[in-house]
């Protein structure tokens, strides 16, 4: 990859971008929490070729949103299962809204 291919990432929200220790500074939590959210199944950090963990922009929002619920007093579990269902819900609801487009009559053949 050269520089310029690597300069296209940078909007990427899927690029694994951030260290471990990097994505929880960011966080304001531990390394632990993270690895706790990927026993748990809701974020899968991608593995740099030393092994390490790489977290993307979308998986911090991810663990982002479990933090402020276990901070609220949620289990680990619960919060991360209620993200996964957020998360699953945001997208059929955007699913919902295509479909709703496409099944308007078009202004030319409205007649």
């Amino acid at each position: 990859m050269t520089a310029d291919d690597s300069y296209g990432r940078l909007d990427d929200d899927d690029y694994p971008a951030y260290t471990m220790g990097r994505a929880a500074d960011m966080l304001g939590t531990t390394p632990g929490f993270l690895r706790a959210l990927g026993d748990a199944r809701l974020i899968t950090p991608l593995r740099s070729a030393g092994g390490h963990r790489r977290y993307s922009r979308y998986q911090l929002r991810i663990a982002a949103r479990a933090r402020e619920l276990v901070d609220q007093g949620t289990p680990i579990e619960a919060a991360c299962r209620i993200v996964v269902l957020e998360d699953q819900l945001e997208e059929a609801q955007r699913i919902n809204v295509e479909h709703h487009r496409a099944a308007q009559p078009s202004p030319t053949t409205a007649a």
